[in-house]
Formats: C-alpha cells, sequence, structure tokens
C-alpha cells in the first residue's frame, strides 16, 4: 500500500508528532511519501520529504497573538492553488493529513478520500470542550482549512470514542524529569523584550528559561535567560523545569503535563484551536490567563507558590491509533460525492 503522510510545518507541535507517526506508518505500509507545507519550523524532521509546499501557514506576531497582515501578504493564493492541482493524491492508496491543507484540498477536488490525523478533528468534535464565548468565524477557518472525510483526533482527554489522548514522542518519554527551580517559557506570539519585562516584573527571585522566535542569540537579562528555539534545549530545559508557562497549542503543554510539571497557560488572541484548547485545560484544573497585562499577574503569582501538579495518564497507544486508521481506512469503493460531502461536515475524530 502507498501512502501520503501531509504535515502542517507551521509550529512544531505537528512535526513532533510526526516523529513517532512515521516510523510507525512505515513499518506498515509497502511505500510512505511526506509532504510537510507552511513556513520554515524550528524542528527539523529526520526524514525525507518528498514534496515541500508553501501551504496556508500563519506567522506569529509580537503581542500575544497572529501577525494578520504578514500571514496575509506572505500568502501567494496563485501559488497554493498551483501546489493543490499539482500533486498526484490519486496515485495513492491512502492520503493521511495532520492539518494540512494542500493534500487535504487536493484530495477534495480530485475526490479523493482524506483521513485527517490530528488534534484539530479532536477540538471540532461535539464533545471537546470550547470556550465559553464562541467565534464562528474561527470555528468555521478551523473546520474548512484542511477537509476531511474521516478523522482521528487527539485531546487532552478521551472526551469521546474515537479521541485518543496525546502522542508523547518517545524523546520526552525518554527524559528523567527532575525539579531545578527555574520555569520554563515558550510563548511565541511574544517578543523578547516583552517577556523579559512582564517576567522581571512578575518575579526578580524566580529563574526563567525562555525560548523565543524572535531572538537569534542566546541572552542574559537578569533572572532571565533567552534562548532562540532549539528542540534539544528545550527539552533539557523541560525535563528540568518546576513548571512551565506556555501558549495554550496541544503538544507543549501535553508533554509538561507528562512529565508532572506545573502549567500555565497563555491562549493566542484570535486563535480559535488555543482557545478551546484553553477551555479543556481550565476543566482539568489547570490556570489560564488571557494576556500578560498586570491584572493577570496575580494568577501568575499565585501559581508560582503553590505545588499542585495536575495527575494525568498519557500511554503510548500511537500504534493502537494508526492499526484502527488503516484497518478501516483500508482502499475500497469509493463512496459518491454527496457521501464526502456529508462526512466532511460532521467530523467524528
Amino acid at each position: 500500500m502507498r501512502i501520503l503522510y501531509a504535515i502542517q510545518g507551521t509550529g512544531n507541535g505537528h512535526l513532533a508528532r510526526a516523529l513517532d507517526v512515521v516510523p510507525l506508518l512505515q513499518a506498515r505500509c509497502d511505500q510512505l511519501d511526506l509532504l510537510i507545507s507552511g513556513p520554515p519550523a524550528d524542528l527539523a524532521l529526520p526524514f525525507e520529504a518528498r514534496y515541500r509546499a508553501q501551504g496556508m501557514g500563519f506567522l506569529f506576531g509580537k503581542k500575544g497573538g497572529i501577525n494578520f497582515v504578514k500571514t496575509f501578504w506572505q500568502f501567494n493564493s496563485a501559488k497554493f492553488l498551483k501546489e493543490v492541482r499539482g500533486l498526484p493524491v490519486e496515485s495513492y492508496d491512502l492520503v493521511i493529513s495532520d492539518f494540512e491543507p494542500v493534500a487535504s484540498w487536493a484530495c477534495r477536488l480530485r475526490e479523493v478520500p482524506c483521513v485527517a490525523l490530528s488534534h484539530q478533528c479532536a477540538v471540532l468534535h461535539p464533545a471537546a470542550p470550547r470556550p465559553a464565548v464562541e467565534d464562528p468565524a474561527g470555528r468555521a477557518v478551523l473546520r474548512h482549512y484542511a477537509p476531511s472525510t474521516a478523522q482521528y483526533g487527539f485531546h487532552f482527554q478521551e472526551y469521546a470514542p474515537g479521541i485518543a489522548t496525546p502522542v508523547i514522542r518517545q524523546q520526552v518519554r525518554a527524559l528523567a524529569p527532575t525539579n531545578e527551580g527555574h520555569y520554563t517559557v515558550y510563548l511565541p506570539a511574544f517578543e523578547e523584550k516583552l517577556l523579559v519585562e512582564r517576567l522581571r516584573y512578575l518575579s526578580r527571585a524566580t529563574r526563567w528559561e525562555v525560548f523565543s522566535k524572535h531572538s537569534a542569540e542566546p541572552a542574559v537579562y537578569g533572572n532571565v535567560r533567552v534562548w532562540p528555539v532549539s528542540g534539544g534545549a528545550f527539552l533539557g530545559s523541560l525535563a528540568r523545569a518546576a513548571g512551565v508557562l506556555c501558549g495554550a497549542g496541544f503538544e507543549t503543554p501535553a508533554e509538561a503535563l507528562y512529565l508532572g510539571k506545573k502549567l500555565l497557560v497563555v491562549p493566542m488572541k484570535q486563535q480559535y484551536e488555543q482557545q478551546c484548547n484553553a477551555a479543556a485545560l481550565a476543566q482539568m484544573d489547570i490556570p489560564v490567563i488571557k494576556n500578560l497585562k498586570d491584572k493577570h499577574l496575580a494568577v501568575v503569582d499565585e501559581w508560582l507558590h503553590q505545588d499542585r501538579v495536575i495527575s494525568v495518564d498519557y500511554p503510548d497507544r500511537t500504534a493502537a491509533v494508526l492499526d484502527q486508521l488503516l484497518a478501516e481506512q483500508r482502499p475500497g469503493p469509493r463512496p459518491p460525492v454527496s457521501s464526502l460531502t456529508a462526512s466532511a461536515s460532521a467530523p467524528r475524530a
């Protein structure tokens, strides 16, 4: 069986999951080809990608959200359509997409089934937590960004059948966590200057280890150390940390919880998926703040002075999820277009 596995390259979470998924798929098929789309990420895969695409990535801002202006100007719609039309999805027995739009829309264009294997399809499940204030536009973007005909999702908890707990990569499972007293910070939507000012204002006694997408060189500002984002250095800091302050993405909070670290999250502004993640984490009694303004720092200060860790059970079930996917989605007679449309509009995760 020939499989195309398409991965969203924006951010590091999808690529981190691929570190475990790719070898498992390679062992279960005759040929596995990879497609990676989006801007260059901080995490490099040790696998060759047959296809590289621009896709529809977004660019982080510096004040807690997405830089929509730069995102808009870097997107080339003509090139995206050319990538969609040129990708030979019909030559594969199975197309699997981790929230990757080029392969997903190429499959939609040619009426080829596309299987979602992602966190996003679990977020869309009716049983998954949602924020108190809904965002219909954000939800619509999440639903239509990478359309699929079948869904296998990952989330912080098993909210419904078909939703599995997170893929914790083997690099993290192999860590021996300790507590050396510092706090690891990963807030890619905030600039270095703002993070340093806020963290030093909050506490000059706490040791902070900040990993910044906006920094090219390491720097030290009193009790705040800043590094460019690096996979190995970040994992080392995470393993030794007393706690983790990060965005409300999926992989970093899940890894922090798995390692038994205190966790506090700051969801990105105008990012519906992170607002949903924040709602899920709040249900687990993880503290959530909207931003780093003064009125929210009392929550961070309280978090620093308490030792409560949320216990989770994240067994390694990635192989079992893939076995179920392959058993249920093996090539067969393709359903009519109306069935594909219905399936894509009602994710089951």
